[in-house]
């Protein structure tokens, strides 16, 4: 069977056209205020070197479309992994139980021709050979770095994706979506001791950069310096002290502790630790944090939302006071405000819901020593692991993959344990420096909401925060 040239061809390619879509979702969602038929067709594959050789290797392609209809805030939705006339027939079985649209039929998202990525699809542009061999090449350079490493896993993924919406009023988006993902992890060895460090990179690209020794060979050095600093960790101090965050990843942290809070669903509920507050203080002066799905290649980017709104920069707080929340269409229709561009969804088989793309805290003009300097005793958190948030209250608990002591204005001995607690708005006013260097995610990040899952960036500068709680076991 020979493949289609046009990227609309893998989801045109049974018995369904585009013009008996169009046809199908207007019958579907006549008498909704709005909704959308969302078609998909997606492949992806993953490999898995670990322990010398290659353990894990997947190949899998999925399609199917998502029918919505709503209605006030009541949301009809149904789902099949058959792209075909009947099958969506099926579902507009379902569509019509929804009680019949009282308000306005929502109008559609502004037409929009800007592609942030490629629609190459990376998975058939590199053969199989060459995405093994790059695995063992790290696998055998990052063993010959250093005599302590015991273990090396490497991962590579790679996906391309067909979207289209189709809407009962005609309008029609398409997007074709890459994402590519290389990860590095290394265990090493001393005195019986053994410790991990880990490193990825990615983002809605081909493999030609992950394939270049540059980025491979960083991605190593980086993982094998965090194992080899914890090889030497103390145990955290605990209690309630000044942290001293890193740049870039760290600002996940910001992701769950505010981000989450910031989205649309929450605050039109009342349900989260910022509702209501829109014009008021919510941080200390100079913070300011955006969402933006408007950038190149990162790998929150869409160039259009899952419901066909553009993505755009939203600044969500400037200099300290609420400007807004990230929105979807029904959060936003029903709050009286503009989408943001935020409907997001993890496939065909899930409604959307007003989710983050890249969230970040914007750079000011401390340089970053003089930070440190600043403080007397202290931590350096310089990566992130796990973490997890209460909506409702912004508390969070985040732990620290590498961290050190700060003593005197100096950095002291790397500890191990700690984990960072406290709330996303008191956290927010308790920013007393930011740093210069700000700096994105190298493209790893995935943000879990609902039971959906979708790629996410982040980004921040160097932080200083006075008075955070430090969960650790030293004194």
């Amino acid at each position: 069977m020979s493949l289609p040239t046009d990227p609309r061809g893998f989801i045109y390619r049974d018995t369904l056209d585009p013009e008996t879509a169009a046809r199908l979702t207007a019958e579907a969602l006549g008498n909704a205020e709005d909704g959308e038929l969302y078609l998909q067709y997606r492949k992806t594959e993953a490999f898995g070197f670990d322990d010398g050789r290659l353990k894990t290797a997947s190949y899998d392609t999925q399609s199917g479309f998502g029918l919505r209809a709503v209605s006030g805030e009541t949301t009809a939705f149904a789902h099949a992994n058959e792209i075909t006339p009947e099958a969506i027939r099926r579902a507009a079985e379902t569509m019509a139980l929804i009680d019949p649209a009282k308000g306005a039929k929502a109008p559609p998202p502004r037409l929009n021709n800007r592609h942030l990525y490629t629609d190459a699809d990376p998975l058939d542009l590199v053969p199989f050979a060459d995405k093994v061999n790059l695995c063992q090449t790290i696998d055998a350079a990052a063993r010959a770095r250093d005599p302590r490493v015991v273990q090396v896993s490497v991962s590579l993924t790679g996906q391309w994706s067909v979207v289209e919406i189709v809407r009962p009023d005609g309008f029609i988006a398409t997007d074709v979506r890459p994402l590519v993902r290389l990860n590095v992890s290394i265990v090493v060895e001393s005195n019986g001791r053994r410790e991990t460090g880990t490193f990825g990179t990615g983002g809605r690209a081909l493999y030609d950069r992950l394939f270049e020794p540059a980025t491979w060979n960083r991605a190593i050095d980086e993982a094998l310096a965090q194992a080899v600093v914890n090889l030497d960790a103390e145990d955290a101090p605990a209690g309630e002290m000044t942290v001293l965050c890193g740049p870039g990843w760290p600002g996940v942290l910001l992701h769950e502790a505010v981000g989450h809070g910031l989205e649309g669903d929450f605050n039109r509920k009342g349900t989260s630790a910022f509702s209501g507050r829109v014009g008021q203080r919510v941080a200390a002066p100079g913070v300011t944090v955006v969402d933006d799905g408007s950038m190149g290649e990162r790998r929150g980017s869409l160039s259009i939302d899952d419901e066909g709104t553009p993505t755009q920069e939203n600044i969500l707080i400037e200099d300290g006071i609420l400007k807004g929340y990230i929105q979807d269409r029904l959060n936003a229709r029903l709050m009286g405000v503009a989408p943001t561009g935020n409907g997001r969804r993890e496939s065909f088989q899930h409604a959307p819901m007003p989710r983050m793309t890249n969230t970040f805290m914007t750079g000011g003009n401390d340089d970053p020593a003089e930070l440190l300097s600043r403080v007397k005793k202290g931590i350096f958190a310089k990566s992130f692991g796990g973490g997890q948030v209460d909506i409702v209250s912004g508390k969070f608990v985040f732990s620290c993959t590498e961290a050190y002591r700060i003593e005197n204005g100096r950095l002291g001995a790397p500890i191990k344990g700690a984990t960072l607690i406290g709330d996303g708005p008191t956290v927010l006013n308790k920013v007393t420096g930011i740093g210069n260097d700000f700096a994105l995610d190298e493209g790893i990040g995935m943000c879990g909401k609902g039971g959906q899952s979708v790629p996410a960036g982040v980004g921040q500068p160097t932080l200083l925060i006075d008075g955070l709680t430090v969960g650790g076991t030293a004194a």
